[in-house]
């Protein structure tokens, strides 16, 4: 028997998956990379690559899990990515200086997670908060994670761009 399909369980998946990706690689790249018009290039192509994986997996696996609408659920995952990445990537469009569209993103990604959770919390009558926060550490955590390996990589590269 089919099981039904939640299309929040896809669209987190895809919105909580590009806030990770594209702040930890934001972070990683900012003050290694300094040019944002390579920064935002190497995001684009990064964004575009990983939300067409998302997509492809999370078919496949709500296809596997014999859930109903597997196309459907893929489709949201993706979707949800490259929305979230075109929100998280604005600022180094519209932006001149690297530090602005840094704390911008990190402002859009924080807006980003909270209103998700509130309309989830809302929508299934739950608390919006642990979610939220959960999402937030995990974030944080990639982001300096990604930050320190970045500058290490410049580091040990010699990479002066």
């Amino acid at each position: 028997m089919k099981r039904k399909f939640d299309s929040y369980g896809a669209i987190i998946l895809g919105i909580h998956d590009a806030v990770v990706s594209i702040t930890g690689t934001i972070a990683g790249l900012t003050f290694t990379l300094t040019n944002r018009r390579l920064l935002l290039l190497t995001c684009i192509i990064m964004s575009v690559v990983d939300a067409m994986s998302m997509t492809a997996a999370n078919y496949l696996a709500t296809k596997t899990d014999n859930v109903r609408n597997a196309k459907i659920a893929g489709f949201a995952t993706g979707a949800a990515y490259i929305i979230t990445s075109v929100l998280l990537l604005a600022p180094f469009a519209i932006f001149t200086n690297v530090n602005t569209a840094f704390v911008s993103t990190i402002l859009i990604a924080i807006g980003i997670l909270l209103g998700f959770n509130i309309c989830v919390g809302h929508h299934r009558r739950s608390d919006f908060v642990k979610p939220f926060i959960e999402m937030l550490i995990i974030c944080t955590v990639v982001s300096i994670v990604a930050f320190a390996i970045g500058q290490y990589a410049k580091i040990f590269l010699g990479i002066e761009i």
